[in-house]
C-alpha cells in the first residue's frame, strides 16, 4: 500500500465514532483529530496528523450520528460520489449501530452482522474502485463500552450474556472485509480495552485515534 498521495483528500465515512459531537466538541472527533490534531490536548500525537504533512489537506466528513452500515452504503457513499475530487485516504467506522439495533436477540444480531458484511463489501469495493488499488483505506473495529466485562447494567442496558461473543463475531467480520479489500484495520476495540478508564461509558473516553493506523500509510 502506497503512502497517502498529496494533496490529501480524507473521506471519513461511518457513525458517531468518527464525528465530533460525542467526543467533546468541534475538532475533537477521531476523524477531525486525524486531519488536524489538537496538540495541546493530545501532545503525544503532535506532528502525526494529516495537516502536518500537507497543510492543504482536506477533510470530507460524511459520517453521522446513528449511522448504520446501510446509511454508509447508501447515503454516505452517494454523497461521496457526488463530490468533486477523489479521496486519497478513507476511513470507515460502522457496524456498532447495526448490532445495537438487535440488542438482546442473538438471532437478529447475527442477521445484522451478515447485513454489515453485505454493506461493507459494497462500501469497500466502491471505495477501492474510486480510489485505486493502492490508496489507504482504514476499517475500524467496534469498541466494547463495557470494557470487556459484559456488565450491561452499568450502561443502563438489560443483561445480554452473548453480547461479547457477538461483538467479537462482528469485529472478525470487519477484519475479514478489510483483508479482502486490501484495507488496513484500526484496532479500536483493542485500544479501548487497553485504556479501560472508569467509569466505563462511551462519553467518558477521549476520542478514538485512527492516527496510529493511518501513520503506517503516511
Amino acid at each position: 500500500m502506497e503512502a497517502i498521495q498529496h494533496p490529501v483528500v480524507y473521506a471519513a465515512l461511518g457513525d458517531s465514532l468518527s464525528i465530533d459531537d460525542d467526543a467533546g466538541g468541534p475538532g475533537r472527533g477521531a476523524a477531525s483529530l486525524l486531519w488536524r490534531n489538537r496538540d495541546h490536548d493530545f501532545p503525544a500525537w503532535a506532528g502525526r496528523d494529516l495537516t502536518t504533512g500537507d497543510p492543504t489537506a482536506r477533510l470530507v466528513l460524511l459520517a453521522s450520528d446513528g449511522a448504520t452500515s446501510a446509511t454508509v452504503a447508501g447515503e454516505q457513499l452517494g454523497r461521496l460520489r457526488r463530490l468533486e475530487g477523489t479521496p486519497t485516504l478513507a476511513t470507515v467506522t460502522m457496524g456498532g449501530n447495526d448490532l445495537l439495533a438487535a440488542y438482546g436477540d442473538a438471532t437478529a444480531a447475527r442477521r445484522a452482522i451478515r447485513t454489515v458484511v453485505e454493506n461493507g463489501r459494497l462500501v469497500l469495493a466502491s471505495l477501492r474502485n474510486l480510489m485505486g488499488p493502492e490508496a489507504p483505506i482504514v476499517v475500524a473495529t467496534v469498541y466494547d463500552p463495557s470494557d470487556g466485562s459484559g456488565d450491561a447494567g452499568r450502561l443502563g442496558l438489560p443483561p445480554w450474556p452473548q453480547a461479547l461473543e457477538l461483538l467479537a463475531e462482528l469485529n472478525r467480520a470487519l477484519g475479514m472485509l478489510a483483508e479482502d479489500h486490501q484495507a488496513l484495520v484500526a484496532e479500536v476495540h483493542a485500544r479501548f480495552l487497553a485504556m479501560a478508564w472508569p467509569p466505563a461509558t462511551p462519553r467518558s473516553r477521549p476520542p478514538a485515534h485512527l492516527i496510529a493506523t493511518c501513520g503506517t500509510a503516511t
